[in-house]
């Protein structure tokens, strides 16, 4: 629909609504102008786009009474991912019956400050809202909770009581990571009997048969919480994983394909957003609202507005990297950086040519990975052994390490130096 036409259905709906109030018809087209796209909140499932093996994964896993640990950078998706696979009408579109599935979704991040207790606490009343047509088990959880027996035992009675009743429990974990953190009332031993009881109900009990459980973080589980045990299997060691990725093109065509966009404001988008989702939605976002002023703006001021709304989407990418990555991605960027950093970076970066970047790299694919599947990189041109060159995800997302370099202070400059120096002299 070109621009003109939006202006012209939504004035003349809104005639129509005038005249006939009660026009369904009419609202229905009205409705359909409204932005289709989602910023600062999750999307819901009826505006949810690709993911689809992930999404079979997931079912496939909760078939099995099995568990899923799905990780992704910030922006990818995690929580619309999760409230999708809490739709009843997403499990008919996928050929599976949600009549005997209690789900329950939580994030942990509300769990201030996050315990084991307050965490089955939270499991426990959550449940209590889902079971209307089990008001002799609600009232049997209301009693564990006024008895404080908010612990995996606790949970387990509740289970096996789903069984007799031909139901089980999907739990639907949001930001796990804040489990896997210690706080003043969360000690690392804390989180190791939390993890281990977890893992416990999860694939050992007898009550694992009425429970799958998908849980959410922004790095595989195996680089976060505490230390392996040598002495038993990894706390993690019941969960399929898998990570949300950047959309693919076809993916990206279809979330864009509800507004008209011109071929060189499509290339801004790209080269901005890459495949990330949360940026893409800015993207969309702002591009509806220019629609409804009944023009597109050009290239140059969309890239403005553009920057200015993802600046802490990228902030955050960035904090969130690791020392080692945050070098990987300057030396990524320093071939535009080089020409105007002379009078702050001083140690000797003159030989470090392509060549020299291909041997850093090869040495560095474990970190090298989580960038690309976090969407912050694009691997290009790997060969047999995984070693290959390597471009940012998004026009963005490069521009904001060149700029964050240079304008740091002398202390962060030193930081940047030292990292370098680790890098190019391991």
């Amino acid at each position: 629909m070109e621009v003109g036409e939006v202006i012209l259905a939504r004035r003349q709906f809104e005639q129509v609504l005038r005249i006939e109030p009660d026009n369904q018809q009419a609202y229905q087209f009205y409705n359909q102008l409204n932005n289709p796209f989602v910023v600062g909140a999750p999307v819901p499932p009826d505006r949810f786009v690709g993911r689809r093996s992930e999404i079979l994964a997931a079912f496939d896993q909760i078939h099995n009474r099995s568990n899923l640990a799905i990780w992704g950078g910030p922006g990818m998706g995690k929580t619309s991912f999760l409230e999708l696979l809490a739709s009843p009408e997403v499990w008919q579109e996928y050929g599976q019956d949600p009549s005997q599935a209690v789900m329950v979704l939580l994030s942990c991040e509300s769990i201030q400050p996050f315990t084991a207790s307050g965490f089955w606490q939270e499991v426990l009343t959550e449940l209590i809202d889902k079971l209307d047509s089990e008001p002799d088990l609600q009232r049997d959880i209301e009693t564990l909770l006024d008895q404080g027996k908010t612990t995996v035992r606790g949970m387990r009675q509740v289970l096996k009581q789903l069984g007799k009743r031909n139901k089980f429990l999907v739990l639907l974990v949001d930001d796990y990571d804040a489990a896997l953190r210690e706080n003043q009332h969360y000690t690392q031993a804390d989180m190791e009997t939390f993890v281990t009881e977890f893992r416990s109900i999860a694939y050992h009990s007898r009550e694992r048969t009425y429970l799958s459980m998908i849980v959410t973080s922004l790095r595989p589980l195996n680089e976060l919480g505490p230390p392996l045990n040598p002495n038993s299997s990894p706390w993690y060691n019941h969960y399929l994983f898998q990570s949300l990725k950047p959309l693919t093109e076809t993916e990206v065509e279809q979330l864009m394909a509800s507004i008209p966009i011109t071929p060189p404001l499509r290339d801004v988008i790209k080269d901005r957003a890459g495949g990330h989702p949360a940026l893409l939605q800015i993207a969309g976002s702002l591009l509806f609202r220019e629609l409804r002023t009944g023009k597109l703006p050009d290239t140059e001021t969309f890239a403005k507005k553009f920057e200015d709304q993802t600046r802490h989407i990228f902030e955050d990418i960035w904090q969130r990297c690791s020392d080692v990555e945050q070098g990987l991605l300057i030396l990524m960027a320093w071939s535009k950086l080089k020409g105007g950093l002379e009078h702050k970076i001083t140690i000797d970066l003159s030989d470090i040519d392509l060549s020299k970047i291909d041997v850093i790299f090869s040495q560095h694919q474990r970190e090298l990975t989580n960038l690309v599947e976090q969407g912050v990189i694009i691997a290009q041109d790997q060969d047999d052994f995984g070693n290959g060159r390597y471009s940012f995800g998004s026009l963005g997302m490069e521009q904001w390490v060149i700029q964050e370099i240079k304008t740091s202070d002398k202390a962060l400059v030193q930081k940047w130096q030292s990292i370098l120096l680790k890098l190019i002299n391991p």
